[in-house]
């Protein structure tokens, strides 16, 4: 199941209660916030994270992300981060 943050009631979490609560009810947290790995010990979260590498987080900037996302999906591991995009 795809939920937003929003749709959730998450939006005014900090990353670290944010990811704590995803890891609770998913198996992969997808973001496009690229500082994500740099500011939390992912390796203690047993959700896997997908970080889309995109110029921006607008739609028409992730869209192309989908095919490569959906890739890094079927194959992504728990405890995991994945970088999906060109700009790495």
């Amino acid at each position: 199941t795809v939920r937003s943050v929003r749709e959730l009631g998450w939006s005014g979490l900090k990353n670290g209660e944010l990811l704590r609560r995803a890891s609770e009810q998913f198996d992969v947290f997808v973001t496009a916030d690229q500082n994500l790995q740099y500011q939390q010990n992912l390796r203690t979260l047993p959700v896997a994270v997908a970080v889309l590498i995109a110029k921006s987080n607008r739609i028409q900037a992730l869209r192309p992300l989908v095919p490569e996302l959906l890739a890094a999906l079927a194959r992504i591991q728990p405890r995991t981060l994945v970088r999906v995009g060109g700009m790495r």
